[in-house]
This record gives structure tokens, C-alpha cells and sequence, in this order.
């Protein structure tokens, strides 16, 4: 196996609140290589705070035995370290540009300012390295998009914006996290083709999060499968169909099938038991059934 560029252990997230303490992860163990590894779940699984974690992006309280990058130990790390880490080694693309492309700066303008922040590069270097990233997302007229505001370019070029902006400074690893829930099938596509090169080509890893079943399972390499804050079963992309653990099947016999005919969907059956499952080592907890 390749050495792993991110190694998580016993990673937990959880919130003060006045009802009490919220748990969003619970004690779960991963490895990520130079692949495209996939966290999939339902709304409030805890993917999306697994992914801030990492980056030290969440404002809840994160616990971990180690979250392990090239040696370091991003947990433990000074805050000076994890800075010069975020961004530069690892990025992370957020859900929807709308909200994570400052509305009154140019795209390009923030393009730039993301490669200049990681680099001794001049402005005109910065904006040269833009445009050609601008082409690299597939936007036709770089020049033209390069002035435009947030507001000015639709939902689909947005995200390709918010992609080139992660990927101009050449991270090692990307953290997408549901980079194509807000875009139509033809666009999603164009945007799983441009992550797709860049891990292929660029060697860099990848850490997938999305709620589609599907969609992580025709694109991705390998698949954790989370449920109320826990990693349930951890399976090859191509082996969907050999689920053991019964969340994975309801959530796979919850979705419509054209190929057969259905009458009312399954309802997914949960069991109080899921909830007090304890994570092994490298995250294989749910291996096996329950």
C-alpha cells in the first residue's frame, strides 16, 4: 500500500450546547493515500465536520489521537504550522461558491491573491498563473471571467472558480466537500472530470464528501460510509453492491431504481445499536455487519 498522505485516528467533534453536548463525530479512524476517497452519509452524519476538522476549520471542540500529514501531527501542530498548511498543501472546496467567493472582489482578483499568498510571485505572475488556471477548470474567455464578480457567473462556473482557487497553489490534497450538490448533472459531470485530472495527473489525493450514494460510488476508489457521527462499513467503490452492514444496504434499497419498477420507496430501518459502535484502527469499524 502507498504511504498514506493523511493518517487520522480516533478523531472526534462535538458542540456545547444549551440542550447539552452534541457529538458530530465519534472516535473514527481513516487513511487517505493518492487516491479518491469518499465519505458518504445523510445530512448531520458528521462528514462535513470530519473534513473541517482535518484543516482546523470547525468551531466545535476536536479531539484526536493524531491527525498525521507528511510527519506532522496537525492536532498538536502551532497554529503558524497549520496555516502554512491550509491552503498551500491542503485545500478544501466548500459547498457553494455563493457563500465562500467574497462579493465584492473579482474572481481573478481572488484567484491571484490565493497563489501570491503561497508564493514570492509577483502580481502579474499571479494573474498570468490565474488565467491559465482559469483555463485549466475549463471556462471559456479567462480574460473576460478573470473581471467578472461572483454575482456575474452562474452557479456551475462558480464552483470551477471556487476549484481553480484551491488548486492554484498545487496542494497535495484536496477536501471537496460536496462540490456538485448545487449543480445540474451536465455540470457535475464537468466538474468530476476536472478532480479527476487533477488527482491522475497532479498525483494528489482526494477526499470526497457527498451525501449521493451513486455518484461517490461511480467516481471514487474507495468508500467510507457514515452514520451519526461514526464510520459504519468502509468498502472498495466497485464492490457497492457487497455491502455487509444493513445502513449501507437501506440507504442503497431507499434509492429509486429505473431499471425496475417499485411501488412505495423502502423506509431505512435504523437501530439504536448502530450508535454505540467503536471504531478500530484505520477506520474499519462496521466491517463484517453488526
Amino acid at each position: 500500500m502507498d504511504k498514506p498522505l493523511l493518517n487520522v485516528e480516533n478523531l472526534s467533534v462535538s458542540f456545547d450546547t444549551p440542550k447539552g453536548v452534541v457529538e458530530a463525530v465519534r472516535g473514527i479512524s481513516f487513511q487517505v493515500v493518492q487516491e479518491r476517497l469518499g465519505i458518504v452519509g445523510e445530512s448531520g452524519s458528521g462528514k462535513s465536520q470530519t473534513g473541517r476538522a482535518i484543516l482546523g476549520l470547525t468551531p466545535g471542540r476536536v479531539e484526536a489521537d493524531r491527525i498525521e500529514f507528511d510527519g506532522i501531527n496537525l492536532h498538536k501542530a502551532p497554529a503558524r504550522t497549520i496555516r502554512a498548511i491550509r491552503g498551500r498543501r491542503i485545500s478544501m472546496i466548500m459547498q457553494d461558491p455563493r457563500y465562500s467567493l467574497n462579493p465584492v472582489m473579482t474572481v481573478g482578483w481572488q484567484i491571484a491573491e490565493a497563489y501570491r499568498v503561497h508564493t514570492n510571485a509577483t502580481k502579474r505572475e499571479a494573474k498570468q498563473r490565474a488565467l491559465d488556471m482559469l483555463a485549466t477548470v475549463r471556462i471559456r474567455e479567462p480574460e473576460k471571467v478573470y473581471g467578472l464578480y461572483p454575482h456575474q457567473v452562474s452557479g456551475g462556473m462558480g464552483q470551477r472558480i471556487m476549484i481553480a482557487m484551491m488548486l492554484i497553489p498545487g496542494p497535495d490534497l484536496i477536501i471537496a466537500d460536496e462540490p456538485t450538490s448545487a449543480l445540474d448533472v451536465t455540470v457535475q459531470l464537468q466538474v468530476l472530470a476536472i478532480l479527476d485530472d487533477m488527482v491522475r495527473d497532479r498525483g494528489m489525493g482526494l477526499i470526497f464528501i457527498s451525501h449521493d450514494l451513486h455518484l461517490v460510488s461511480s467516481f471514487c476508489d474507495r468508500i467510507l460510509v457514515m452514520y451519526g457521527g461514526q464510520i459504519m462499513e468502509v468498502l472498495e467503490a466497485g464492490a457497492l453492491d457487497q455491502a455487509e452492514h444493513p445502513y449501507t444496504k437501506g440507504l442503497l434499497n431507499c434509492l429509486p431504481d429505473i431499471d425496475r419498477q417499485q411501488g412505495t420507496l423502502p423506509v431505512l430501518r435504523r437501530d439504536d445499536a448502530w450508535m454505540i459502535r467503536k471504531n478500530a484502527a484505520g477506520g474499519v469499524a462496521g466491517d463484517g455487519g453488526p
